[in-house]
């Protein structure tokens, strides 16, 4: 568990890892020459203390931002930059192993038009435009298992509220996972926060999105026996 360290933060804790196992020599210099390049902005406390927006007209040239919150490895990220190369995407991750490895995924398919924030998404939509994100992922995200730790997972005020703010109307919010209770919570939850759940008929939360592109965490998903579900949300 990390806490925000800046004096003028308010107080957040961040659960989960920032870093696995050793990342190897060119992960590393995918870090130490590729990140930099690629921020949004100014993103955290210590660079933005006055939580200034983030200047997307400067950043895409007008283009619809879409948004990724905890991108993984990168693999939908980058699918989906190349078949939208008019739209500007921001990926979020706080786990450093999985933005070397977007990082790698990015210079092999030489897209251009990803932003990364390596860090924790509850700071990203500080310094967001309201109303300014056409379309979000949230593709597989940590599914805290135990009861006690349910608060823990995105499907929750703390990350909702904020997310609704940043969303335009009638964007896009899709949600992935295998875990039946995490769908439970999301169908709870997300509609309290101006989200109207699209689907029409049961089948559609087993019908994977038209431009999908299966990620690692479904393949193992799908090794282990487990269902995924496809939750598509508008914001209303």
């Amino acid at each position: 568990m990390d806490e925000t360290k800046h004096p003028k933060a308010p107080w957040r804790n961040f659960y989960g890892r920032r870093r696995g196992k050793g990342l190897r020599e060119a992960q590393k210099d995918y870090l130490d020459e590729d990140l930099a390049a690629l921020s949004p902005g100014p993103v955290d406390w210590e660079a933005n203390p006055e939580r200034r927006p983030l200047d997307l007209e400067a950043l895409f040239g007008g283009r619809e931002v879409w948004l990724e919150i905890g991108f993984g490895g990168g693999e939908h990220m980058v699918h989906q930059a190349a078949a939208h190369p008019e739209v500007g995407m921001i990926g979020c991750e706080p786990y450093i192993n999985g933005v070397a490895m977007l990082l790698g995924k990015i210079r092999k398919a030489e897209v251009e038009n990803i932003r990364i924030h390596p860090g924790d998404v509850r700071d990203l939509f500080d310094v967001l435009p309201a109303r300014s994100v056409a379309k979000a992922f949230l593709l597989y995200p940590d599914p805290w298992p135990k009861k006690k730790h349910h608060r823990r997972r995105f499907v929750t005020p703390e990350y909702l509220e904020p997310l609704s703010r940043v969303m335009a109307q009638g964007a896009e919010l899709r949600v992935a996972t295998d875990i039946p209770d995490y769908v439970r919570q999301t169908l709870e939850q997300v509609p309290r926060f101006g989200f109207q759940w699209q689907a029409e008929r049961a089948a559609d939360w087993r019908t994977p999105w038209g431009d999908w592109l299966s990620t690692r965490y479904e393949q193992k998903a799908l090794r282990e026996g487990r269902v995924p579900h496809y939750l598509t949300f508008r914001r209303v």
